[in-house]
């Protein structure tokens, strides 16, 4: 006798089923719909979408005419809030997707393929948008961004800016987020402008060579900034990184990995609201002393982390006399995340000036037991400003 099996899901509302369609790829979300007469359209309702174009490689122009026309229907739905996920679609990009009011995440893998933004580009709902391995060229980027009125979270991903006229333009007053990880050491062409305009931006990340020119404005809202350069020889790095560095005067959090010592000190500008300061950077001549620098710049910095291993070679130079402010004032806490012998002189240096000082962490990394048993007998030897300094080895 055969059992009687109870259909329970399909008696659950159709916005439940809809969100657990969502975690399927498209192609298993649409199966469903052999199901029953109730699951024929619930497919085309879900709002979190993902097409991978590897899956729709081997379709003949038929269906390849087919997929195009369903994609654009899901994009035609006026009430639903959609999440787009594509990857590897290359040249078959939905002709809908620039035009589409109720898209709000958008994530675009396009490996080694060029985005065509067309002339009608208009996304007046989308708040995410994520591009990943995208080439751009002229001025696609600016065409784009501009059209996205709500826009607050734009990452760019390893994306190709080599064949852009003369400037990445990013200006939205809705922006709050910005990631810029474009690594382009293999490319030659660095011959362009970065140009950011985006008053209400509070987070900013940036990895690259350094490109000839940068020009930040109104990031008076700025909260938290990561920036990750190195050099080039084909451009003035020293005066485009300054640049970079002066637009970034407003951070409260700033973490800063540079290849060498390619910030003029004497051209930045004063980060009055600056409070925590991470320095990660393979050593150079003088590090100390630049560091020192730097820190006459924060005169309200609160938390210092640093990170520069030795380096074979590098010399180093007699610190300044004269003692930043935030050391007389402010820094609050220390902490050395990879402490090396060499370092030393510089922590001798923070406990004699830093009045007061609460907290100075030490990170011992590959070290064996006598290296630390040395190294914390040197460290207790030293003499501390502040009374109330605790020194804590990790």
């Amino acid at each position: 006798m055969a059992m009687c099996v109870e259909d329970r899901i399909s008696s659950f509302p159709d916005h439940i089923l809809c969100h657990i369609l969502s975690f399927l790829p498209i192609e298993e979300a649409v199966r469903t719909s052999i199901i029953s007469t109730k699951w024929r359209y619930l497919f085309a309702s879900i709002s979190t979408i993902k097409f991978d174009g590897y899956l729709i490689s081997g379709l003949t122009e038929r269906n390849l005419d087919s997929f195009k026309n369903f994609v654009d229907r899901l994009l035609k739905f006026p009430d639903q809030e959609i999440d787009l996920d594509l990857e590897n679609l290359g040249d078959i990009l939905p002709a809908l997707l620039f035009t589409c009011h109720s898209l709000v995440t958008l994530k675009l893998v396009a490996v080694d393929s060029e985005i065509k933004v067309p002339s009608d580009v208009c996304l007046g709902n989308l708040k995410t948008l994520q591009l990943i391995n995208s080439e751009f060229v002229g001025d696609s980027i600016h065409r784009l961004i501009s059209n996205c009125h709500v826009l607050e979270d734009l990452a760019f991903i390893n994306c190709d800016f080599e064949y852009l006229r003369e400037e990445v333009n990013i200006q939205s007053p809705s922006l709050k987020r910005l990631v810029l990880v474009l690594d382009l050491v293999e490319f030659e062409n660095i011959d362009y402008v970065v140009v950011i305009n985006a008053p209400n931006l509070v987070y900013f990340q940036y990895t690259d060579t350094v490109v000839k020119g940068y020009t930040l404005t109104n990031m008076k809202c700025l909260e938290k900034a990561h920036i990750n350069i190195w050099e080039s020889d084909s451009i003035d790095c020293e005066t485009s990184a300054t640049h970079l560095i002066q637009g970034l005067r407003n951070v409260r959090s700033l973490s800063l990995t540079p290849d060498e010592a390619i910030f003029l000190t004497n051209r930045l500008p004063i980060f009055h609201n600056l409070i925590e300061f991470e320095y990660d950077s393979h050593g150079f001549d003088g590090i100390e002393t630049w560091l020192v620098e730097f820190l006459h710049c924060a005169p309200n910095l609160e938390t210092l982390t640093l990170n520069f291993p030795d380096v074979a070679g590098t010399r180093r130079k007699v610190l300044p006399i004269e003692v930043p402010s935030c050391l007389s004032f402010h820094l609050k806490e220390i902490e050395i995340s990879c402490f090396e012998t060499h370092i030393i002189e510089m922590v001798s240096y923070f406990l004699d000036n830093a009045m007061v000082l609460e907290n100075l962490i030490i990170r011992m990394k590959g070290m064996t037991v006598t290296q630390k048993t040395k190294v914390i007998n040197q460290l207790l030897q030293l003499l501390k400003s502040s009374k109330k300094c605790l020194i804590v080895i990790l």
